[in-house]
């Protein structure tokens, strides 16, 4: 009699959820602890360098850093949990008595698939409320090389645009509109491509007449001359989104920000392919966790006495890295517009759902 059923049962189904769970959240753990204690023997000696900085500020780039690795390897620990429960289960002959009192291969999977999409959801609300908001904390710290950052909302680091023949560079920008507020700012001054004059403030902010800069050092390239001035009022054209739009980093933004930000750029004419990718990769890449079971389930099938078991294990894990790298590589060719937004998004995706399928078919028997 066929089980036409899309759990196996209810005690199984709990079961196996229950091992994919632990299991994917131990190699997370793992995985995190590992590599940040490499991150931070790598970086603690910059930060320890500055002075006033103890203590409290490694445990504050750790906050910093946890969430950016946990929002990185969760698909991949999702994927190393999936291959070691079904090799587990198929190693004790598990998978064998399932198959034997009727459970199909899909039925096998659907707990692990049910749980991952748990994981997704709770992959898309950590990326969105923690890591968003960890990534602008953190690129704004590195920005003033683990120093005191400027307070202010929506703080951005390495701006840049042109005006006119000139270059414009500000290390930080903080605020919207005319309370924007600048520092570390870098003017370089040019005529018919040739540089000629160097500015460079120490802060910055909207002024009737244009932007003031306070305490700036001038260099004059043609005689080598340095001068300093108290304050100069530069670029009476420059819009405030000129420095709030000029570097939008969608890995700093949550979904609605992002696109409204979208929006703001469309609207003045900017290019936007690019962004409106990565907008879209915001739902695509919890999503990758769902996957991560189909394509380890090659693990699962064919006997474990027949030597294969090694074998299928690391079928299922090139699968897992194949889709991150065409993964990487869509989102890539986003960028640089050669794939539209939503296929560098969401192509990898519906491939590989169509590969795993395959070879889950194919291996069944």
């Amino acid at each position: 009699m066929i089980n036409l059923n899309f759990f196996p049962s209810r005690p199984i189904a709990f079961y196996m959820a229950r091992l994919f769970i632990v299991r994917s959240l131990a190699v997370l753990a793992g995985l995190t602890l590992v590599l940040m204690m490499l991150d931070l023997l790598g970086n603690a000696g910059d930060i320890l360098a500055v002075p006033g900085n103890g203590d409290a500020d490694l445990w504050r780039y750790v906050g910093y850093r946890v969430p950016q690795l946990i929002n990185r390897f969760l698909p991949f620990s999702v994927l190393l949990g999936t291959l070691i429960t079904l090799a587990t289960l198929n190693q004790n002959s598990e998978i064998v008595s399932m198959k034997a009192a009727g459970v199909s291969a899909h039925q096998i999977i659907a707990p692990l698939i049910v749980a991952a999409f748990l994981f997704a959801l709770a992959h898309f609300a950590f990326n969105e409320r923690i890591v968003t908001r960890a990534n602008a904390a953190l690129d704004a710290w590195e920005a003033v090389d683990w120093g005191l950052v400027p307070a202010g909302s929506g703080v951005q680091s390495n701006v840049a645009f042109t005006h006119g023949d000139n270059l414009v560079f500000a290390r930080l920008v903080a605020g919207r509109d005319d309370a924007v507020r600048l520092a570390g700012i870098t003017i370089y001054e040019r005529a018919q491509g040739t540089l000629r004059r160097i500015f460079n403030g120490e802060t910055g902010g909207r002024d009737p007449g244009g932007w003031r800069l306070q305490n700036v050092t001038v260099f004059d390239v043609d005689s080598g001359v340095q001068s300093r001035l108290p304050s100069l009022v530069y670029g009476p054209d420059i819009r405030p989104d000129q420095f709030t739009l000029a570097r939008v980093d969608p890995d700093e933004r949550d979904i609605f920000s992002l696109r409204g930000a979208i929006a703001e750029l469309r609207a003045v004419g900017r290019p936007t392919e690019s962004l409106e990718a990565h907008w879209w990769r915001k739902l695509a890449l919890p999503m990758s966790s769902v996957l991560m079971p189909l394509l380890g389930a090659v693990a699962a099938f064919g006997l474990a006495r027949s030597g294969q078991l090694i074998a299928r294990a690391v079928i299922g894990m090139a699968l897992g890295f194949a889709y991150f790298v065409a993964d990487n590589f869509a989102i890539a060719m986003g960028n640089f517009g050669a794939y539209p937004p939503l296929l560098a998004a969401w192509g990898p995706f519906f491939l590989f759902l169509l590969i795993g399928e395959t070879v889950l078919i194919r291996t069944e028997e």
